[in-house]
């Protein structure tokens, strides 16, 4: 016996001290933890569209590769002071670091024609306040500059700074940090920035507020909870130690691995502390409910092990297939976040499994909790329940169906019209920017529009030129599409110059031979900027424009009314076109989230489904353990549609989370009911001892969870707040699932009231 002892005692040792080492690495990686955000990661791999686009970019430029500076003066931007201030502004931003140019309206001219050369004359005379009157009309008469680079009321004007491809996170700090530098030199009432080095570097500070922001708050609640549950601080500190630990490993191995965090990232420690505690309280219940029962300290590890740990094993695993079911997203963003939480719950199972139950060791249960009235109540509690389930199935059941055809036309009004607005952080100034652009300015999504010649014509011939010009004038129908833009504005501005820069001559020539003498002219003619408008071969061109953030379904009806448009007033034979863009692209997933989202969730069913007939060898217990767990999904589903929130990319993990995590207590009652009645107990008695025995720690992992993931409503990430909510209800549900349904199920499936014997047919069924 002596032997025995020591040889545990050593285990014991062995276990802590291969912890501790592990939290020593894990803190020194924390400092190679990577922040990224970029629009490509929410690309769709694989994508037809998407192949077009990265060829489209790679012949013109990216379409995002821009930062917007807008300057507002309340009282109007005609004003000698302000222009002289905001064309300094303008000069100077062409010193930043990684812009490549800057645009303004201060700097545009009209380009004259005279006896001897082409000339220019500015748009805005500066230092002539007597011709802004003359100067504004023509400005805001103008379809190239209002919306662009000045407000239809001329109260805002805009730089346009043209940025390096691509610019990554490091760049865009620094670029961003020398503007705010430079802007803060002048006395400008207001200004707002947009474009993608301004949210790189916010969004990827809010990524980093809110993963320490969620594991603070998270880390308070559940001290406060385990408080209440242990009342010892002996067995609060373990508890608190275990479920710090998981969290540190897991974060120091995705320091070691250089995964990049993303704009889910914040999720992650709630999920680390949430599923933590949960295997935390089923491990230190379990233990002291066996010493209490007179067991040593190593039979009640022994036992706890053997009946919880293979338990929790289960549950792990089960939740770490539902996160695995994002694998089968198109987006990187979605894979590595499922492909990181399930690593995260296998992590907190070795951590609670190991280090938990070695540490427990030393402790006897009053040193853990405190026992007191209060367990007398939970029985109380517990045995209410089970008599309720035994007394009222039929309401139960169809209670059951009532919420099953609620959540059915819960789900048919889901919709995928997302906007960029619905991810912006609450309340930051990012926010109030974005919002700015879009009332005062044009948006930030790039909508842009590949135009290929045909049958030996160049993109740049009268004849294509002149379908361009088509789709150009019936893009302008449409008000949420702004800052259009194309090759026809060469030839439009050479017209307008032969005619004495007229605003009515700002049209194409309808005379072949004349289209041909400005043909020749426009190598001539400065800052027209050919190079971004036709390729170098001269057989591909593009239409660039922004649209507002109108929403991702609205976006691609509007596209398809624009598609079958050109291909009704087109000539196909001389140029063909086709949508492309950044945004084009990004809202394609609203196309693929609810395919992937169904196939994803189907396989992890599957999945969970095969764990559950290895574990409970038994068809009909496999399908009462699956249906009480199809509910707290369709519950979310039908949260989204009646809470009028858009299925996006982000949202869609609440599904994964839900099966992974709801499933957990439905393996808990069902294996220790499975238990049970393996000692020869009858189905009543069964399930009587399983309420009493595993409903309270069923009960407070749930209330932990639910208290744990509506700490998400503080966040200002619009979709965090939106996930802890829906998970935080579906969770709950599916409590109520596990403890009313599933004892209904039973009953029904095996009414017998006699015990099963080890080979009876129940057991064989």
């Amino acid at each position: 016996m002596r032997g025995r002892r020591d040889m545990i005692s050593k285990l014991r040792f062995f276990s802590v001290s291969i912890f501790g080492i592990l939290a020593i690495i894990s803190a020194f990686q924390l400092t190679k933890l990577n922040f990224s955000f970029d629009f490509e990661q929410f690309f769709p791999e694989g994508d037809e569209d998407l192949e077009l686009f990265r060829a489209f970019i790679r012949e013109f430029e990216a379409d995002d590769n821009f930062l917007l500076v807008a300057v507002r003066r309340d009282s109007g931007v005609f004003d000698r002071h302000f222009l002289e201030q905001f064309h300094e502004l303008t000069l100077q931003c062409r010193t930043l670091p990684h812009v490549v140019e800057s645009q303004s309206l201060t700097k545009v001219s009209y380009p004259v024609r005279t006896p001897f050369a082409i000339t220019s004359i500015p748009a805005i005379h500066i230092d002539e306040p007597g011709r802004y009157a003359q100067d504004r009309a023509r400005i805001l008469a103008d379809e190239r500059f209002v919306y662009n680079l000045i407000s239809d009321d001329a109260t805002a004007l805009c730089i346009v700074l043209k940025t390096v491809n691509s610019i990554q996170l490091p760049q865009a700090r620094e670029l961003m940090g020398a503007l705010d530098e430079l802007i803060g030199r002048y006395d400008f009432e207001e200004y707002h920035y947009l474009g993608r080095a301004y949210f790189q570097r916010e969004l990827v500070d809010m990524q980093k507020r809110e993963i320490a922001f969620s594991a603070i708050v998270s880390g308070i609640l559940v001290t406060i909870a385990l408080f209440f549950i242990f009342r010892k601080a002996w067995g609060i500190v373990v508890a608190l130690v275990s479920i710090g630990l998981g969290m540190l490993l897991f974060m120091g191995f995705l320091g070691l691995s250089g995964r990049d965090l993303n704009a889910m990232a914040a999720l992650y420690p709630v999920l680390m502390i949430i599923v933590g505690t949960s295997d935390v309280i089923h491990i230190m219940s379990k233990y002291v409910d066996e010493l209490r029962k007179g067991h040593s300290t190593e039979k009640a590890i022994v036992t706890t092990i053997r009946e919880i740990g293979l338990a929790t094993l289960l549950t792990s695993l089960t939740t770490a297939i539902g996160f695995a079911s994002l694998l089968s997203s198109r987006m990187a963003p979605i894979r590595d976040f499922g492909i990181n939480a399930a690593i995260g719950v296998l992590i907190a199972y070795l951590t609670v499994i190991f280090f938990t139950t070695s540490v427990l060791s030393w402790f006897s249960a009053g040193q853990i909790t405190r026992p007191g009235r209060g367990q007398a109540r939970w029985e109380q509690s517990m045995m209410w329940l089970y008599r309720f389930t035994g007394r009222y199935p039929a309401r139960i059941a169809l209670a059951g169906l009532g919420i099953l055809l609620l959540s059915g036309w819960g789900i048919s009004r889901i919709t995928t019209n997302y906007s960029i607005i619905t991810n912006m952080p609450i309340g930051k100034k990012i926010t109030q920017d974005f919002q700015f652009f879009e009332q005062e300015l044009t948006g930030f999504r790039p909508l842009e529009f590949a135009v290929f010649a045909q049958n030996g014509y160049k993109a740049n011939s009268f004849e294509a030129i002149r379908e361009i010009d088509k789709v150009e004038a019936y893009l302008h129908h449409f008000p949420a599409l702004q800052a259009i833009g194309s090759i026809t504005a060469v030839y439009k501005s050479i017209n307008q110059m032969m005619h004495h820069n007229a605003p009515g001559a700002y049209v194409l020539p309808d005379d072949e031979a004349e289209f041909g003498r400005y043909r020749r002219l426009a190598g001539q003619v400065p800052g027209l900027g050919l190079n971004v408008l036709l390729s170098k071969d001269e057989k591909k061109a593009r239409i660039t424009s922004r649209v507002k953030d109108i929403g991702a379904d609205s976006i691609k009806q509007m596209g398809q009314r624009i598609d079958d448009w050109i291909l009704a007033n087109t000539d196909t034979s001389i140029v063909t076109f086709r949508r492309t863009g950044t945004g084009l692209i990004i809202d394609k997933n609203s196309e693929y989230v609810r395919r992937n989202l169904i196939q994803g969730l189907g396989m992890a069913i599957l999945i969970v489904s095969f764990l559950m007939a290895l574990l409970f060898r038994n068809g009909r217990m496999l399908i009462i353990s699956l249906i009480p767990n199809l509910f707290p999904l369709l519950l979310a589903g039908a949260l989204l549609g009646f809470l009028g929130i858009d299925l996006e990319a982000g949202i869609s993990i609440v599904f994964a989370v839900i099966f992974g995590i709801a499933v957990d207590d439905t393996i808990h009652f069902l294996s220790k009911y499975k238990l049970v009645r393996s000692r020869g107990h009858q189905v009543e008695e069964s399930l009587r001892i399983t309420f009493l025995e595993t409903g309270k720690a069923i009960v407070l992992t749930t209330v932990l969870l639910f208290f744990g993931f509506l700490v998400m409503l503080f966040s200002i990430h619009p979709p965090s707040v939106i996930i802890g909510l829906l998970i935080s209800l579906t969770l709950a549900s599916a409590l109520l699932g596990d403890l009313l349904l599933l004892p209904v199920l039973i009953r029904w499936f095996y009414p017998e009231q006699q015990p099963d014997s080890p080979h009876s047919p129940a057991e064989a069924a």
